[in-house]
């Protein structure tokens, strides 16, 4: 099993429509099997897997299990919960650890602890990497989370073996990777320093600390495209230029230090703006290459429908080859 975080701490670049396709297309075409913890305390891939009906009955009557009901005994005290609900969703093929608002309730407690000494501190910081015991099951188990600097991305970030950062073609997402740089290298170096004062690591109660993370690649989202006289989608000039300079900031950060380039390079694809398609998905609850007429698909949506999973594919495939080569 390889746990990867989708993550950046620039919103609206379409993270969570990025995660969700990815793994429906590892889960349905791969044959791949697929858990999403969803981390974020917006939800936003809860909502987006799950029609609106079935959310309405499990949070309603409060017979919801979620992300929070598995953290929270950890902020009181008690250790580790020894069990973890998951929810299928039959329309993307993958398995789901319910997002939920109150999430956000765990971020000063995680942040507290991260700036305390002792075991207990270290025990919290850990508590997706525990999690992660109840889901070996799986192929890759995907971490949905919420645009910030955060304990809970932290957290999170310290659960996993690779990250992805999703890209919008802005000179404010170029940027992000710096900042995400600087705080990546800022929390390793004392996440390293308080271990090397635990007399005992058994004492923290987790298997493994190990920290594997490791950069993965970026996926350029939602640039303008266009076709040149061959038929071939082509970002617009103005997007070009930005387009190039993000493998340049990459390379000068920090994030490539724990392992080498992959054969593949960093950038895992590109995933030009769809349009009506997203809402469309949105709405349906289904993956957008598995759109149909009767989701409302007309027209030349159906090629757009097409091209989406031939994005997908590309994505899905140098995903997996960057995953064999850095494991």
């Amino acid at each position: 099993m390889k746990a990867i975080c989708f993550f950046t701490n620039k919103g609206g670049v379409g993270k969570t429509t990025l995660l969700c396709n990815l793994a429906a297309y590892l889960a349905n075409v791969e044959g791949k099997k697929i858990a999403v913890v969803d981390a974020d305390p917006q939800a936003n891939a809860t909502q987006y897997m799950f029609p609106e009906e079935f959310l309405e009955e499990v949070y309603d009557l409060d017979a919801a299990e979620t992300v929070y009901d598995y953290v929270r005994p950890v902020t009181q005290g008690k250790g580790f919960r020894s069990t973890l609900h998951v929810e299928h969703s039959t329309t993307f093929g993958v398995d789901v650890v319910l997002g939920d608002p109150r999430l956000a309730l765990v971020e000063d407690f995680l942040a507290a602890d991260w700036g305390a000494s002792g075991v207990r501190s270290l025990r919290s910081t850990y508590v997706f990497r525990q999690m992660l015991t109840n889901l070996q099951e799986y192929d890759f188990v995907f971490f949905d989370m919420g645009p910030s600097l955060g304990s809970i991305n932290r957290a999170a970030l310290i659960a996993s073996d690779f990250f992805i950062i999703p890209i919008s073609i802005d000179i404010f997402s170029v940027r992000a990777v710096t900042n995400i740089s600087e705080w990546l290298s800022n929390w390793v170096k004392l996440l390293n320093q308080k271990l090397e004062f635990i007399d005992d690591p058994d004492d923290i109660e987790v298997a493994d600390i190990e920290l594997r993370l490791r950069l993965l690649g970026h996926v350029n989202q939602q640039y303008t495209a266009k076709r040149n006289s061959r038929g071939e989608r082509r970002a617009v000039k103005a997007y070009e230029r930005i387009m190039r300079s993000i493998p340049k900031a990459i390379a000068k950060s920090k994030l490539m230090q724990t392992s080498p380039e992959p054969i593949n390079g960093y950038e895992l694809g590109e995933i030009p703006n769809l349009h009506s398609l997203i809402p469309m998905s949105q709405f349906n609850h289904k993956p957008i290459f598995a759109l149909k007429s009767a989701d409302g698909v007309v027209g030349a949506h159906f090629t757009k429908v097409a091209e989406s999973k031939e994005i997908f594919e590309a994505i899905a495939n140098i995903f997996l080859a960057n995953i064999d080569e850095l494991s």
